[in-house]
């Protein structure tokens, strides 16, 4: 999490859970997962203790996208809320099971961008209106498993999403960052780049070379970091950031992130080249130097 702590209801808890996210989500073969698997359908690499057999093994077999998954701790509350009951047990069973962890994972994870903003947004009107939205949104997360399957997650964000890019911008304000919005970067060259400030909710990163650009205050909602190059990059105070997209991402000790995120253990060391801070656009060297 990027500025505040993550709130243990958000937090995954495989412990107390039985494997619905090895089971409950369609896998297409990719170079994210190994192997086809259908929705409903239990992983190969499941055990029946609901542990994965390869978990420490996942990026060497094919399965990063493992990895970085996190279901923001739907997976403990379905059980919880099935009594502790299994779906192997029972084929209605699971698939009432699943169809709960469907709905309401994606609800767990717009909380969890809720509170982030929460958080983020100062006292006054904007604060009040996402406060409510984190009320209606627990609500929601508290019904039964019956009320959680007549939800629509994709309506339902598209209600709450206006007021989380509200947050952001107003996080954002006064840096003039640029407007990367939903953009195609895919491998682009962003090294040292200015990013102060950027709007890149949405943004296809996807091997992008980000080595020593500064991303403080820019909003990272959903942008996708698989591959993505962070060595050296300042990601202090980068605006709901989540530490699935770290994970997905590269990068070194030399990364400076917000204090709540970790170096992902896949990372390398550190690498011992220096990398220069990047310039505000619009400032060349004479300008800086007073000329």
């Amino acid at each position: 999490m990027s500025g505040t702590p993550l709130d243990g209801e958000l937090r995954a808890d495989c412990a107390r859970c039985v494997g619905l996210c090895c089971v409950a989500p369609a896998f297409a073969a990719s170079a994210d997962f190994a192997l086809d698997k259908p929705a409903g359908q239990p992983c190969p690499n499941l055990r029946p203790d609901s542990r994965c057999g390869i978990h420490d093994q996942l990026r060497e077999r094919g399965f990063p996208g493992c990895t970085v998954f996190d279901c923001f701790g739907a997976g403990q509350r379905v059980t919880a809320a099935f009594a502790g009951g299994d779906w192997r047990d029972d084929p209605a069973t699971a698939a009432a099971m699943f169809a709960t962890f469907t709905a309401q994972r994606p609800l767990h994870e717009l909380l969890w961008y809720l509170t982030e903003a929460v958080a983020l947004t100062p006292d006054g009107p904007l604060r009040d209106e996402l406060r409510d939205a984190v009320r209606r949104t627990r609500r929601l997360t508290a019904g039964s498993p019956d009320e959680l399957r007549t939800v629509d997650p994709d309506a339902y964000r598209g209600q709450v999403n206006p007021l989380l890019a509200r947050a952001g911008e107003q996080a954002r304000a006064g840096h003039d960052g640029v407007d990367h919005r939903g953009a195609m970067l895919l491998g682009a060259d962003l090294r040292r780049a200015y990013l102060i400030g950027a709007n890149l909710r949405g943004a296809c990163l996807v091997g992008a070379d980000l080595r020593g650009a500064d991303l403080r205050a820019a909003d990272v909602t959903g942008a996708d970091l698989r591959g993505a190059d962070l060595r050296g990059a300042d990601l202090r105070g980068t605006l709901f950031l989540h530490q699935s997209q770290l994970d997905a991402a590269r990068g070194d000790r030399s990364t400076r992130l917000p204090a709540a995120l970790r170096h992902p253990g896949h990372w390398s060391p550190l690498t011992l080249t220096p990398v220069r801070r990047p310039r505000p656009p619009g400032r060349d060297g004479a300008r800086r130097r007073g000329r």
